[in-house]
Formats: C-alpha cells, structure tokens, sequence
C-alpha cells in the first residue's frame, strides 16, 4: 500500500506526534480523512495524484490512527478542529510549505474547512467532501436529522460510548468481510487502531468537541463574517444523505465562501475514496489545476 510514500511520524504541537505518508514532487495537497478511517483511506487515490504531478501529504488526524491522542480535557478543546487544524499547518511547515491545497472528508471536511478559516494564508485550495459547516448541520437539525446521524449525539454522552464499542469493536464498526472487500489494503491499518481503546476514546472526544468547542467557533465565525477566500469546491456522494438532509448543498456553502466555489455530487457511498477513487481523483484534479 503506498508504494513510494515515506512513512514519517512528525511532531506539530507540544506533545502531539502525526503519522504522516509522504509521496510525488509537485504542488502540494493535504488529504483529511473521516471517522472511523486512517490516513490509509485515500490509498488508491494519493497514487493517482502523485501521478498527475502533486506532493501528496497523508496524515492521521490527532486522536486517529497511529498519531497522539491527547488526554481529555473538560470543554475538549484538545479534540477541536482548530486544534487539528494548527496541526496540519505545522506538519506542512515542517515539510517546507507555507501554502498547500486541503482536502478533507467526512470528519476531516470540518477539520479542512477550519485550516482555511484560521490560516488563510495557508491554504490555497480546499476541497470538502460529504460535509457542510458543523455549525449549520446543527441549526438545522431536526428529528429526521436525529433519525439518520443518532451517532453525533451518543458519541457526545460521557463514558457509556467508550463501554459499548470497546465491548466487540469488530460488531460495532462492521469490520467484517464485507468491510475488507470495500477498504481493500487499507482495512488492517484501520482495524488495528480501532482496537487501541485510547483511540477509540480520542475519536468520540472529536464528536464531543463538535456539539461544544467546534460548533461555537463555526457560530463565531459566522457572526463575524468570516468567509473563505480561496477558491473551494464541495463534492458529495450521490448514494449518501447529504442531498436528502440539506437540499441545495452549495446554498448551504456560499455563505462561508467569498471567493470561487463550485461543487458536484459523485457516483458512490459514503466512503468514496475507497468507492470511487478514479472519479474522485478526476474532481480533485480539476479543482487543483485551478
């Protein structure tokens, strides 16, 4: 998996180290995963960008994977995505970029979306995928929103979510054969942090951090009119809800975006960089071509 990448473990903040896989020369370009995958996610996507030219940057989020998972703290600001956020822009400095392109998906679009808020000089082009701003996602929430994305709000109760998934990980995430033959190589690199009860605990303080710290500075921003100015595009996955939930999802978008935006959905699930990597590789290209 990866052949080619470097395999680097890289420290970004007073005590937080990243697992980080390097590959290609040419522009470079973040990619943020989601919950509940490793940076082993965009495995056959990261090759066809190095192909087209790109440096290609592949961390584990702090909390996931192999990288540090902070001790709780009371408000979870230690699971923010600003903290996140700061992280990624210290792991490309130490790569000798001062501006990079961000892609984000799932958990890591929030994450994406507050390197370009906190760090606009930074970030040159973000790219989010099956997300919109946390903040709205939560103003618009509803019972049919509850219906469909009861996790956000389990995750955030105190210790009983711990207790049911670390009670048979493999039940709860499904990590069955039907999830080997959707992940591909990337299935025992996942597999093997979810069974660190650490990160399991680091993963559902990124939830509890969502309904508290991050939703305050997405409503913050949004009440200073923040925007992001660098070009952005939002993909989405056609077979996913976020159509369902939010209608028009780049009216959700514009809002926050001051600059070029534009958007498309993609044929696939949820998971789509291990779905639809050809057709998600396209999209990204275009977008980072300018």
């Amino acid at each position: 998996m990866l052949e080619g990448f470097t395999d680097e473990r890289v420290e970004v903040a007073d005590g937080v180290v990243l697992r980080v896989r390097v590959g290609g020369e040419g522009p470079p370009v973040v990619l943020l995963h989601g919950h509940p995958r490793t940076h082993a996610t965009w495995y056959r996507v990261a090759p066809l960008l190095v192909a087209a030219g790109s440096r290609v940057v592949l961390p584990d989020l702090r909390g996931y994977g192999a990288s540090t998972a902070p001790a709780p703290r009371a408000d979870h600001a230690q699971a923010s995505k600003r903290a996140m956020a700061a992280d990624v822009v210290a792991l490309l400095r130490s790569l000798g970029h001062e501006s990079f392109a961000v892609v984000g998906h799932d958990r890591g679009s929030y994450v994406a979306l507050r390197c370009a808020l906190d760090h606009p000089g930074a970030v040159a082009r973000l790219t989010v995928v099956d997300g919109v701003p946390i903040g709205e996602a939560l103003r618009r929430a509803d019972a049919r929103f509850a219906e469909a994305w009861w996790h956000w709000f389990f995750y955030a109760r105190p210790d009983l979510p711990e207790r049911a998934i670390d009670a048979d990980v493999d039940a709860w995430y499904r990590l069955d054969g039907r999830a080997r033959a959707q992940m591909g190589e990337a299935f025992d690199d996942v597999r093997a942090a979810l069974h660190r009860p650490e990160v399991v605990r680091a993963m559902l303080e990124d939830y509890r951090a969502g309904l508290g710290v991050d939703r305050a500075h997405d409503d913050a921003d949004r009440s200073a009119g923040r925007t992001v100015a660098c070009p952005v595009q939002v993909l989405w996955s056609a077979r996913d809800d976020l159509v369902d939930l939010y209608g028009d999802v780049l009216a959700v978008w514009r809002p926050w975006v001051s600059g070029a935006l534009t958007g498309a959905p993609v044929e696939s699930g949820h998971h789509v960089a291990e779905e639809a990597p050809e057709e998600l590789a396209r999209l990204l290209l275009e977008h980072l071509r300018g």
